[in-house]
């Protein structure tokens, strides 16, 4: 597998240079016509014709643009022996939820393996405190640990706490995890957590925005957050105190992404709670008590995500009768293997266990597809059995 795209070549040089975010980053680039090799090539007269370039930084930016194919080529050998692809918005592995939020990152380096299309199309996120109680790494393993066996990919920060107890709750019964770094990924932030990320690699994928070598600092920790909430559906707040960088993944989730906020109650006279209490009190979160209760509350977006209408979900066009709701796929748009399931299922419905001694698939692929298909309205869920639906 490549370690970039001619895509993400193009890009690098503009990430890798100081002074260019995401959001002046797209301004260079369509002042450029989408030309990345002009973009790349801009002098500081041309950056003080673009807005939110003012002077001093159109001069840091150009001379930053300069010696960037040096630094890029360094980049690209680093990121060879680390065994870390660079993927760029607009590349197959890049996730589409997030891709269309103005503030996305251009590239993502990955250790591991991302797969929006297929295995990780699906994706929550869980986050909480560092600082956490017993019952919140108990919580954490337990919601991780039943959202991934629904199907679903659980994102969270890689930190200690509720982050790695989420990670090591999926990882516990094979499914797939994310972990979103706010460091490059030749560090190891936690240090303790070096294995860990050995092993979400090897289940999912560790992830970060930074240049390999951007060491950890407490600066960066925020936009990593709003990384983890533009990958997600949804995001699950387990145990945050007041001051929690978790209510910052939930604020920026609620108020600049769109997504579902969920919030896990705890003790009333917990202070490790507060800030997961606040968001509930404040209308600011639902309440869920339950993993079921995620999957139902995630059932509209992830319906939009099938339909593919995920990008237009908060302004959808309006038709004759005021519907807002999606129009799902035919079912001609169903995947061989879908169709493969629908027929072993038949009338009288199956098992997890008897779908997977019938078919032979492996019964995670097999809880994806039926997760799809169930938001598609082309199976029905019968206690442990499922069933397809008729029409």
């Amino acid at each position: 597998m490549e370690t970039i795209t001619q895509l993400g070549r193009g890009l690098l040089p503009l990430t890798l240079t100081p002074g260019l975010g995401p959001v002046l980053t797209a301004r260079l680039i369509e002042w450029c016509d989408g030309d990345l090799a002009k973009a790349a090539a801009a002098t500081a007269s041309t950056l003080r014709r673009i807005p939110g370039f003012g002077p001093t930084r159109a001069e840091t930016v150009a001379a930053g643009l300069s010696g960037a194919i040096e630094r890029v080529e360094r980049e690209i050998a680093l990121a060879d022996r680390l065994g870390v692809r660079i993927v760029a918005k607009g590349d197959a592995a890049y996730p589409d939820i997030m891709a269309a939020l103005p503030d996305a990152p251009w590239v993502l380096y990955v250790r591991g393996s991302l797969d929006p299309l297929a295995q990780d199309r699906y994706p929550v996120a869980i986050v909480g405190s560092r600082r956490c109680t017993a019952y919140g790494l108990e919580q954490s393993r337990i919601f991780a640990a039943a959202l991934a066996r629904a199907g679903l990919t659980v994102v969270s920060g890689g930190a200690r706490g509720v982050d790695s107890a989420a990670h090591r709750g999926v990882l516990a019964c094979g499914g797939r995890t994310i972990a979103v770094l706010g460091c490059g990924l030749a560090h190891c932030y936690p240090p303790e957590n070096r294995d860990l990320f050995d092993a979400i690699a090897s289940q999912g994928a560790v992830v970060s925005e930074l240049a390999l070598e951007v060491p950890p600092h407490a600066d960066q920790f925020p936009a990593r957050n709003r990384i983890i909430s533009g990958m997600s559906l949804g995001v699950v707040v387990i145990e945050a105190d007041e001051r929690s960088g978790a209510l910052i993944t939930a604020r920026v989730a609620a108020e600049e992404h769109g997504r579902e906020v969920m919030a896990l109650p705890g003790r009333v006279d917990s202070a490790s709670s507060r800030g997961t209490h606040g968001l509930i009190k404040g209308g600011g979160a639902s309440l869920v008590s339950d993993p079921a209760d995620v999957v139902a509350i995630l059932e509209g977006p992830a319906r939009h995500v099938h339909a593919k209408t995920h990008a237009t979900r908060f302004m959808p066009p309006i038709d004759q009768g005021g519907d807002r709701e999606a129009k799902l796929p035919a079912r001609s748009d169903m995947t061989d293997l879908q169709h493969r399931i629908l027929e072993h299922l038949g009338g009288g419905g199956l098992t997890l266990e008897e779908l997977w001694e019938s078919t032979g698939v492996e019964p995670g692929v097999l809880r994806r597809e039926l997760m799809a298909m169930e938001l598609g309205r082309r199976v029905r869920r019968e206690g442990t059995r499922f069933a397809a639906r008729e029409g």
